[in-house]
């Protein structure tokens, strides 16, 4: 009796394998263990996806302000200048100094683009990129140079040495120092170091007097018109002068 009971559930166990439709490639992909991970995954993510806009409608401010911060998270990083950048930069605050005599040019400004070249030149500046902002620094040696000194790792700059290194700051699609070096710079302060206390700095014109000087200005291109009365007595001049030459006409003998 129970071996029948036994065969009797064999042979209905087979007869519903046979009788149940094989599953497709998809449905054994999706049952698998690969295909269970990733609707986890899915659900995490749409769940997750779910509390963030909830969170920003239930509190717009902090919203405002996380998104702010990657926004401008982003930004920086998007405008991160490179070292094809600072390279133009630099020739082209060379350039500008170039035009100029060196009897004009400021001290400082000079000194620090002909100091930034000659690193250039000879190979000893660097670029490091920090993510947000790139910082070019100076170098003891070439990297191409085959000297111990310069291929040695364990003599190469230390870390702790690098802010005293540090020559330019690039951040935003600007290079700071450079630029802040480039302040006036065609103005040669030494030029006026003898000159007293009071004549050194000059203010800048007020409003009055730069009206003043745009009228006198646009007066200057205006036509001379000569008046009526400086007509009259030109006129009369004339006559006084015609009359005397006529008296002495009459009284000179002949």
């Amino acid at each position: 009796m129970a071996s029948f009971r036994v065969f009797r559930r064999f042979f209905c166990a087979a007869a519903e394998t046979a009788a149940a439709p094989p599953a497709s490639r998809w449905e054994r992909l999706k049952n698998s263990k690969a295909g269970v991970w990733c609707r986890s995954l899915a659900s995490d993510y749409k769940e997750a996806c779910r509390e963030m806009v909830v969170g920003a409608w239930e509190r717009p401010i902090k919203a405002s302000v996380y998104g702010a911060l990657l926004g401008g998270v982003w930004t920086c990083f998007y405008t991160k200048p490179d070292q094809s950048s600072f390279d133009a930069a630099l020739l082209e605050r060379s350039n500008q100094l170039g035009l100029l005599s060196p009897w004009i040019r400021n001290a400082t400004s000079d000194g620090h683009v002909q100091s930034l070249v000659k690193l250039r030149n000879e190979g000893r500046l660097r670029h490091i990129s920090l993510g947000l902002l790139t910082l070019v620094y100076r170098a003891d040696y070439d990297p191409n140079v085959t000297l111990y000194e310069a291929q040695c790792s364990n003599l190469s700059v230390p870390w702790r040495e690098l802010p005293q290194r540090v020559l330019d700051v690039g951040f935003v699609g600007f290079w700071w120092i450079l630029d802040f070096k480039m302040k006036e710079y065609d103005v040669n302060e030494d030029e006026f170091k003898h000159l007293p206390a009071h004549m050194r700095h000059t203010s800048p014109p007020s409003v009055q007097e730069v009206e003043k000087s745009e009228r006198l200005h646009k007066e200057s291109w205006l036509p001379l018109m000569v008046e009526e009365e400086e007509t009259k007595v030109e006129d009369r001049k004339e006559e006084i002068i015609e009359v005397e030459s006529q008296t002495k006409e009459v009284q000179t003998p002949a």
